[in-house]
């Protein structure tokens, strides 16, 4: 076989002709040659193209003129040229200089080239403006930045990202903020640890991400916990993040507090059917006021005309008919008071009262109307402040509680009556206003009431006993009991837990409240008068402003008084007395007892009687509220 050398070498011209030409056509990359010793041997369009030397004007010439004076005088050229020769190629990227002495950003890449005895006979470099691709870089790090600084510089959303698997590995302000944690404390921990223990027993923060791995998102709201173990009620959004290939590689967890919107929303729908229920019930208060009055307009005459009959008549038998004809009248009479009290139309004689003494002096009869099986408690908060109210429509209404819940307990059980001052805010029972109230609760362990009954409780003639067991009036004439002396009733039942039902009235400002002398923390008066009748009124006078009263007939009698009892804040004597008048017991008791409150009275105190300049004193005639305005000025 022969081989035509002539040919071969022809292909090989043309090959190399093809590869020349390709080179020199190819606009994007500066392809060129350097010597061995970095001067510029060939130029490519590429080149001429984003560099702006002609080839004439850069060939033979080195290739050092295309980089910045720092880097020439930090040697760069020379270094990149031994980094591709000891190495086998050098890659970088860096500022270059055109021939009009602008600026482009390159990447660069020299490769050596070698004979074939492996000899070093130059470079290829080849070099591609990038400027737009490292600014568009530049600006994608920049708005990555921008958006760094912004997700940690919120501080009202927790915004962190999660692995595929839940572990934590970032954390913003907002989520150091409301959850408490360091970044430290969280990161590569499962986000678990902020849900409580019984939704991470249900199995809930599994199922949000595969729900938002499914879904592409979750949303939902729920109790989370803070560090510390406190809770917080929050808004939660998981979003998935996928590569471009649709991998799944992790999860966005945006969490807020919303503790502040739900709370704000229930006491919005609190609020509501508050106001729901008041509607309700003054509408049926209107309809049963009305019915009452036409009611006793009957009863009225009904009653005077069997008064009339029974003076007219003398025969056994009608008597005997009108007496239960009377009974009959005056129960109706009865039923329509207390109609007429859930309409808040009964007449009412509010007065300053001491709940804790109205309550305890009635707790023998409300003992009484109790079952032997029955644990009967009551729990009064000492020294409660005073509140205007009937005593004895609030004796009727305790009793009716009372009543209601004996018959609530049939087999026996608790009924705890309990009476202390409460500082409410607006709106959390009923409508009330804020301010200080005074609650007296009747709570029993009986029966309870489902949610049905509890919402028509106080409803007139609702009644959850059996027929001719019960009016259904008791807790309606309760609730027009509070509603007319400005306060409210809230009724807490669950089935098989018993129930509360609690009385608010407002408590009496400090300035209407009823004047105690107080020493050492007493509340006792020794009342000392010589006259029987005398005695035993001014002794009610101090009872109703509430004081524990001592009584006297003389003074030998209150020195023995005051020898043998404790606590007694105040002597209040009357001077003109037989024997040891109340000016010579003033001046002892001054010696024998300096800190005791002493008040004397008199219509005319004799000059004999002695210096009643010494004591504060009071002229009779004297009325209560005389005697409370004294015991003011006493007590300043």
């Amino acid at each position: 076989m022969q081989i035509n050398l002539t040919d071969s070498g022809n292909r090989l011209a043309d090959e190399a002709e093809r590869l020349r030409l390709f080179i020199s056509s190819v606009a994007d990359y500066a392809i060129y040659m350097l010597s061995p010793t970095g001067e510029v041997v060939s130029w490519n369009l590429g080149a001429q193209r984003f560099k702006g030397y002609e080839p004439h004007e850069i060939i033979g010439k080195h290739f050092s003129n295309f980089y910045t004076p720092e880097d020439r005088a930090e040697g760069v050229p020379a270094r990149a040229l031994e980094l591709a020769r000891t190495t086998g190629k050098f890659e970088a990227e860096g500022w270059r200089v055109r021939k009009d002495g602008s600026r482009f950003w390159a990447s660069v890449v020299i490769d050596p080239i070698r004979d074939e005895k492996g000899e070093l006979i130059g470079f290829t470099k080849i070099t591609r403006d990038i400027t737009d691709k490292r600014e568009a870089q530049k600006a994608l790090r920049l708005s990555e930045e921008r958006f760094r600084m912004l997700v940690q510089g919120v501080t009202d959303y927790a915004i962190y990202m999660l692995s595929p698997s839940g572990e934590i590995t970032n954390w913003n302000a907002g989520a150091r903020r409301i959850k408490g944690y360091d970044e430290s404390e969280v990161i590569g921990s499962h986000f678990s640890r902020f849900y409580t223990d019984e939704d991470r027993e249900k199995g809930m923060p599994a199922n949000a991400l595969r729900i938002a791995s499914e879904a592409g998102r979750y949303e939902a709201e729920g109790w989370r916990s803070r560090k510390g173990g406190t809770r917080f009620w929050a808004h939660v959004v998981i979003d998935a993040i996928r590569d471009e290939d649709g991998m799944l590689v992790g999860f966005a967890k945006i969490t807020r507090d919303i503790t502040e919107r739900k709370q704000a929303a229930e006491q919005l729908e609190k609020t509501r059917e508050a106001l729901f229920q008041s509607q309700k019930l003054e509408a049926i208060g209107k309809l049963t006021g009305g019915v009452a009055h036409d009611f006793n307009n009957l009863l009225n005459v009904l009653t005077n005309g069997l008064s009339m009959l029974r003076q007219q008549t003398r025969d056994a038998d009608s008597l005997r008919l009108i007496d239960s004809m009377e009974k009959a009248t005056n129960r109706a009479t009865a039923l329509t008071q207390q109609l007429l009290s859930f309409a808040r139309q009964q007449p009412l004689r509010p007065e300053p009262r001491d709940v804790g003494r109205l309550v305890t002096a009635f707790e023998t009869v409300l003992r009484r109307a109790n079952r032997s099986a029955i644990q009967f408690e009551v729990q009064v908060a000492p020294r409660l402040p005073a509140i205007l109210v009937d005593a004895t429509q609030f004796e009727t209404a305790l009793l009716n509680l009372v009543v209601n819940a004996r018959d609530a307990t049939p087999d026996g059980g608790r009924i705890t009556i309990s009476a202390q001052a409460r500082d409410l805010a607006a709106g959390e029972v009923g409508a009330l206003p804020a301010g200080r109230y005074i609650e007296v609760s009747v709570a029993d362990s009986g029966a309870g009431m489902s949610p049905e009954v509890l919402a028509r409780a106080v409803e007139p003639f609702f009644t959850t006993k059996p027929r001719g067991k019960g009016t259904g009036l008791g807790l309606s004439q309760v609730y027009g009991l509070t509603q007319q002396s400005g306060g409210d009733v809230r009724i807490a039942s669950r089935l098989g837990e018993g129930t509360t039902v609690s009385m608010f009235f407002p408590a009496l400002p400090a300035e209407q409240q009823p004047v105690h002398v107080k020493t050492d923390g007493s509340e006792k008066v020794l009342v000392v008068d010589d006259q029987p009748e005398v005695l035993e009124m001014v002794a009610e006078i101090f009872r109703n402003l509430g004081f524990d009263v001592l009584t006297a007939g003389d003074g030998r009698s209150a020195l023995n008084v005051l020898t043998r009892e404790v606590n007694i804040g105040l002597l209040f004597s009357d001077i003109v007395m037989p024997g040891m008048n109340g000016i010579e017991l003033a001046n002892q008791v001054k010696d024998r007892f300096p800190a005791m409150k002493i008040l004397l009275a008199s219509g005319y105190p004799p000059p004999e009687a002695g210096d009643v300049t010494d004591f504060d004193f009071l002229s009779k005639p004297f009325s209560m509220a005389d005697v409370a305005k004294k015991l003011r000025a006493l007590a300043r």
